[in-house]
This record gives structure tokens, C-alpha cells and sequence, in this order.
């Protein structure tokens, strides 16, 4: 996972006939990403602020994005509609499990994308790091699509975590889900 250029993208067909690929995302994607990063509603339950200039958008890229060991565009049609990552953790006594985040843009929500993209990020994850057995997604209680989007790509609602993370100045209440890599597709 580390070498991000070296691997293939993966391709599912979506629904309309579309081609739902993720790769690596890159500095000249920059105004695609702009297009969700900046987008208010897209940005709400997620833990940045909507991206106001391209410059700080491509520090990002540069800065967070390309360094991180899986972070991909989710594409439609071989355009970035969105992202998805899986976090690699530090600790030893962590390595066993990562956290899958995602956001897409506004236009492109209900059609099952940010599900596939889920789905296939968690299949490719769990086949590059044999160490991991569990990835994880924390959601908003207020966020029922992005809960919807972790049920049907295969995860399963743990819990309910109160007061548990600070966003955007208010402490919330979370859902934690997971998906094991012995759990069957579905």
C-alpha cells in the first residue's frame, strides 16, 4: 500500500451504467477535489471545513494526501467525485485494525457509489496488509445516509459512543461500525 503509483485502480460498474474506479489522487486534480472539499454539505459531518482556495486545497493534497499510505480518489467515468481512506495506525498494539473515511460529492449521493468505493477500498486493504483484521468507521448519529452507506457495503453497527469526539465546536455522539477480514461479502 505504501507505493500508491504502483498499483492498478479498481473498477466496478455502478449503477447507470457507469465505471466506479478509485486511484491515487493527484496534485492535478486539485479543482475535481475543490468541487467536494468545498462543497458545505459534503464537509458537515466531516472533520474539515469547506476548502475555500485551490492553494490551500493543493497543500493538502500535497502535504497529507500523497504522503498517506491509502488515500484514493473515488472516481466516475475516470473523474474524482470523491475520496477514500483507510488509516494505517502507528501503535503495535493497533496495527490490527485501521478507519475508513469517505466523502463525495453532493451530486453523486444515492447512487450507491460512496458504497462501492467502500467496499472496494476495505477488500483492497485487507489484501495489502495481511496484519489487518478490522477496519473501523466512526459516524455522526445525525449522519443516517453515511450509516446506510457502511450497512450495505458489509459493516456492522457496533455501538453507539456518547460525547465522543469535538466537531466543529460540539461534542458528539458517534456510531461505531466495522468489517472484519472474515466477514463474507454480502
Amino acid at each position: 500500500m505504501e507505493e500508491q503509483e504502483q498499483q492498478s485502480p479498481r473498477t466496478s460498474s455502478g449503477s447507470g451504467g457507469s465505471i466506479i474506479s478509485l486511484r491515487p489522487l493527484k496534485l492535478s486534480d486539485v479543482d475535481d477535489f475543490m468541487a467536494w472539499a468545498g462543497d458545505p454539505d459534503v464537509a458537515h459531518f466531516c472533520r474539515f471545513e469547506p476548502y475555500t482556495s485551490r492553494e490551500a486545497a493543493l497543500a493538502y493534497i500535497a502535504g497529507t494526501v500523497l504522503p498517506h499510505p491509502y488515500f484514493r480518489a473515488i472516481c466516475v467515468d475516470g473523474r474524482p467525485v470523491g475520496q477514500v481512506s483507510v488509516t494505517r495506525n502507528k501503535s503495535p498494539a493497533d496495527a490490527c485494525r485501521g478507519e475508513l473515511g469517505y466523502a463525495l460529492a453532493s451530486g453523486y449521493w444515492g447512487r450507491g457509489i460512496a458504497t462501492e468505493a467502500a467496499r472496494a477500498a476495505v477488500a483492497e486493504a485487507f489484501s495489502a496488509r495481511p496484519e489487518l483484521e478490522r477496519v473501523e468507521a466512526i459516524v455522526d448519529v445525525e449522519n443516517k445516509p453515511s450509516q446506510r452507506v457502511l450497512e450495505k457495503a458489509g459493516f456492522t453497527r457496533e455501538g453507539l459512543l456518547r460525547k465522543y469526539r469535538v466537531l466543529k465546536g460540539r461534542t458528539r455522539n458517534v456510531v461505531v461500525f466495522s468489517r472484519l477480514s472474515t466477514d463474507v461479502d454480502s
